[in-house]
């Protein structure tokens, strides 16, 4: 099990995550959206095609462009299609690891 966190709340939870360059990809249908801001923020990776972000919100505590998407990835990264990954402030981590 893959945790997100940010200020101490679990933001997104799976056991299925993808992972791509070291960044796990949570389905979007395990990232509790309440947390997330889209922003106009975008970027451009020559293969996986163009990134969207969200400030991560919790509390009153704010972490612009902490989370990406990319909505329409290109045929070589579609594995990563309606995923959302994490970076910065917003510590992701194996939860199943604290149990062992």
């Amino acid at each position: 099990m893959i945790e997100a966190t940010y200020e101490g709340r679990v933001i997104a939870r799976s056991k299925d995550t993808v992972v791509v360059e070291g960044n796990h990809y949570f389905p979007l249908s395990d990232v509790d959206e309440q947390y997330l801001t889209a922003t106009r923020s975008k970027s451009l990776c020559p293969w996986k095609g163009v990134a969207s972000y969200y400030t991560v919100q919790v509390d009153g505590s704010a972490s612009r462009n902490a989370a990406w998407t990319y909505r329409h990835p290109s045929p070589l990264a579609r594995r990563i299609k309606n995923r959302v990954a994490f970076w910065g402030d917003v510590a992701v981590r194996d939860a199943g690891a604290d149990s062992r």
